[in-house]
């Protein structure tokens, strides 16, 4: 089997971070491991306070996985401090991991704030360029190409604006707008556009994370990155389309959608 491991937030409510995470490994045939950048107290209305970890525990975690159950790929969320992106960074050269999607998780879906300037430009200099892919959604895209994103045009033209400026195949995802399931991936000089279709439903809680997890796990199983991100859009589509609705905001999705077995009837 293969193996993926986040590093990202902890999420109290189980619908964003590590807990997302590891819910779509498993649904996407891989086994996930995780280290955790940050405890969150938040649930679907949003996130009321963040409790870090240390920059040497979070290098302990990402020890012990690596030096025992070897990741085939990464999938890295929310870190809210600088000096937790440098010792990511430093993990990532040290093991020469490999397939690292990179979610830039900036502002929640609720709008909760959730990375500041100073970490936003380390991540920029430190860990974006050591990425195969990022994953922002239009505020992000908005942040890291230093413009307004209106149109379908303007998110082509972010996408290869990110790309010169950080070196790494860039996936601009419509969802936080009009455009809807419209989003644009740039790589290798080719923009590529992945059309899905519309949901009708408002508990959308984690589908940045998500997102990204599928696209890891099936880059873990060896998919060329365009499928990886067909594949995950296509996943994500169904764990929408399944209409869970718990909490009494922006509810999670449904991320078993698709499982089968003796033990879950």
């Amino acid at each position: 089997m293969k193996t993926v491991l986040t590093i990202a937030g902890s999420d109290s409510s189980g619908g964003a971070g590590i807990q997302a995470d590891l819910k779509t490994f498993i649904a996407n045939g891989t086994y996930g491991m995780s280290t955790i950048t940050a405890l969150t107290a938040q649930n679907t209305t949003g996130v009321s306070d963040i409790m870090d970890v240390s920059p040497s525990f979070l290098g302990e975690q990402i020890d012990a996985v690596c030096q025992d159950i070897f990741p085939d790929a990464v999938k890295i969320g929310m870190i809210s401090n600088p000096e937790l992106v440098k010792v990511i960074a430093q993990k990532i050269k040290e093991y020469d991991l490999k397939h690292i999607v990179l979610d830039p998780v900036m502002v929640s879906t609720s709008g909760s704030t959730l990375m500041d300037k100073k970490a936003i430009e380390t991540l920029k200099s430190d860990l974006f360029p050591l990425a195969d892919i990022i994953t922002p959604n239009l505020c992000e895209a908005e942040i890291l190409a230093d413009m307004k994103i209106e149109s379908k045009t303007d998110m082509e033209e972010a996408a290869k604006v990110i790309e010169a400026k950080l070196g790494t195949a860039v996936l601009v995802k419509g969802g936080h707008s009009k455009a809807k399931a419209q989003d644009v991936l740039y790589f290798n000089d080719q923009l590529e556009w992945f059309e899905g279709k519309v949901i009708e439903n408002d508990n959308t809680h984690g589908t940045g994370c998500t997102l990204s997890s599928a696209i890891a796990a099936n880059l873990a199983k060896g998919m060329v990155l365009t499928d990886a991100v067909a594949r995950a859009k296509k996943y994500l589509t169904g764990a929408l389309a399944a209409g869970l609705d718990l909490g009494k905001g922006s509810g999670p999705l449904n991320h078993h959608y698709d499982l089968s077995t003796t033990f879950i009837s």
